[in-house]
């Protein structure tokens, strides 16, 4: 449900043991971020953008912060590097990608940071597992719902759930 403290991050892996390292990049969210409130099933899931690359496994969890959206940022990103993400081609394949969602309903647009996240509409990746543990979140530019946008989205590439 939509509360003040939500702060939702989308994390995927297509590269290594998917599993193990998301479950560590949960572990070290925990840490290092906030309190994790609730996490979605895992989901598995054609790639989008560069289609001949490994599936991926995605997973959207809520945590609760005290840090501002830059901070979660800059953490986020060296938990990435930790894992050992390294960013060689946009939308490749990668061991850990963390993604910032949602912000509370925070509206911001700068060099570093768009919030929400500006393509969540357009991805079931995202939106299958975000509405599975959200759906009455309401995304503060459309006004519409995890659900809502779930239902309206167009990419029609295959999201299972796996556990």
């Amino acid at each position: 449900m939509d509360s003040p403290g939500s702060v939702f991050l989308l994390l995927g892996s297509n590269l290594g043991d998917r599993l193990l390292v998301m479950q560590s990049a949960r572990e070290l969210i925990a840490e290092k971020v906030g309190t994790l409130r609730s996490q979605s099933s895992i989901y598995e899931t054609e790639p989008w953008g560069i289609l001949d690359q490994p599936a991926f496994l995605n997973q959207v969890i809520e945590i609760e912060t005290a840090l501002g959206p830059e901070e979660v940022l800059r953490h986020i990103l060296d938990i990435e590097h930790e894992l050992g993400r390294v960013r060689y081609v946009r939308w490749g394949a990668r061991v850990i990608d963390i993604d910032l969602l949602f912000y509370q309903n925070v509206i911001q647009d700068t060099a570093r940071l768009t919030l929400p996240h500006p393509r969540i509409q357009d991805r079931r990746f995202t939106l299958a597992p975000l509405a599975e543990i959200a759906p009455d979140f309401i995304h503060p530019i459309f006004g519409k719902t995890a659900l809502q946008l779930l239902e309206e989205c167009t990419d029609i590439s295959n999201v299972s759930k796996i556990s």
